[in-house]
């Protein structure tokens, strides 16, 4: 159908609907930010380039939208703190930090304790599991689906179990698209390709333009968080 033919198609059915179909032309999309923590930061360490770690999410989302087209409504940042590794820890805290004060929304995630063994040597130790993070951003994605809070969903991630809340939210809100990006250096997920409506990829240069800076000052009263020495730039 063409733009005529859909304009007239409207018009036909009122004026609250023809009102409602020319302000969605005008308005700009609204776009959420989805961001995979883990990984997006196991894309960026294995380019062996920790300065790009401190990344602003918020500008890396800006990367791929038109400001004369986009509006971003809200980043969500997917994440859970490794507790028992101190200087990661600390490290992560101050990220978290950052991008909260940078206007992302941080959703904590943990890690659960697990028994593991070698079926070889016999031995056997404690490792941890991550949980929760994938689920919290399956339903933030599907919340935000369900209260109208974006019309692009713009998400972060290779994992293949974000298939699911995808599908839904495609076969629920048919009007509501998703791009997909990939993170640096990753190929896009098969399944998530084919469910997506639009796919890009994180380059380096996305990466070092959407740096934070070396002290991220929030509002008066607010923590002061400074970069971590493991990701000052190389000289």
């Amino acid at each position: 159908m063409s733009s005529r033919q859909s304009f007239v198609a409207v018009a036909s059915r009122g004026p609250k609907r023809l009102a409602a179909f020319i302000l969605g032309m005008t308005m700009p999309n609204r776009v959420a930010g989805f961001i995979d923590g883990f990984n997006l930061y196991h894309a960026i360490d294995d380019l062996r380039k920790n300065h790009l770690k401190w990344v602003d999410l918020r500008k890396l989302i800006g990367c791929f939208t038109d400001p004369a087209v986009h509006s971003i409504v809200g980043v969500y940042y997917f994440s859970a703190y490794a507790t028992w590794l101190t200087a990661p820890y600390q490290r992560h805290q101050a990220y978290v930090e950052a991008v909260r004060l940078t206007g992302a929304t941080p959703i904590l995630g943990n890690f659960k304790e697990k028994p593991r063994s070698c079926w070889n040597c016999k031995s056997s130790w404690i490792g941890h599991e991550e949980k929760e993070s994938d689920v919290n951003l399956a339903v933030r994605m599907i919340q935000g689906a369900i209260d109208d809070e974006y019309d692009q969903a713009f998400l972060i991630s290779g994992d293949s179990d974000l298939a699911a809340p995808c599908r839904f939210i495609r076969s629920r809100f048919p009007t509501k698209r998703i791009k997909l990006i990939a993170p640096p250096g990753r190929r896009h997920s098969k399944e998530l390709w084919a469910l997506a409506t639009h796919r890009a990829s994180i380059k380096e240069q996305h990466l070092e333009s959407s740096l934070l800076p070396e002290v991220v000052t929030g509002n008066p009263g607010r923590t002061t968080i400074r970069r971590p020495s493991n990701y000052d730039p190389p000289t």
